[in-house]
């Protein structure tokens, strides 16, 4: 690994960085039981993913991120909108089409319309589920670029993810009337 470490560029080094600090705000939003926390924590979560993708020059990756901390804005405002769901669904193809350089760039593309779905139209455990494989393809797009923050970043989210899945099912079969967001 120190080999490995000795051979990044400054960019790439300041990705790694930005990787590792996305995981810290993940790990705390994922493990929180309160679905408005989840979301700011989320937010922050995303502002390091934007520098990780840039300083990586995965450039679909970075604009889909901005967009991203736009679509958590306005789920938390417009929780249920299909109508601004669905604009924020065609913003995210247009960026894509405008950044677009290969053919991996289909993966954050894919994580970036199952967490607009999520974020607009679920909530609780879907909603988990669903950002589970958004988080997925995001870690796809990770092993492509060779962001290691990243990368687990993304398990982070995965792992943290079930686990809270799990502990609000829980919740949810002792005391019936139990909403995450409450």
């Amino acid at each position: 690994m120190p080999e490995f470490m000795t051979s990044l560029s400054l960019t790439e080094s300041l990705g790694q960085l930005f990787g590792l600090v996305a995981l810290a705000f993940c790990i705390a939003g994922f493990a929180n039981k309160n679905d408005d926390r989840l979301m700011v924590l989320l937010i922050s979560a995303n502002v390091a993913f934007a520098l990780m993708f840039a300083f990586f020059e995965s450039w679909t990756a970075a604009a889909l991120t901005v967009l991203v901390i736009v679509r958590i804005a306005l789920a938390r405002r417009y929780q249920g909108s299909w109508t601004i769901m669905l604009a924020m669904l065609g913003v995210n193809l247009l960026v894509a089409w405008a950044t677009w350089k290969s053919a991996t760039d289909v993966f954050p593309l894919a994580a970036a319309t199952l967490g607009t779905v999520g974020m607009f139209m679920l909530r609780g455990i879907p909603l988990r589920i669903v950002l589970g494989l958004a988080a997925f393809c995001w870690m796809l797009n990770n092993i492509v670029i060779g962001s290691v923050g990243g990368i687990l970043a993304e398990g982070m989210v995965l792992v943290t993810n079930i686990i809270t899945i799990i502990r609000l099912y829980q919740l949810q079969k002792k005391y019936p009337d139990f909403r995450p967001g409450d």
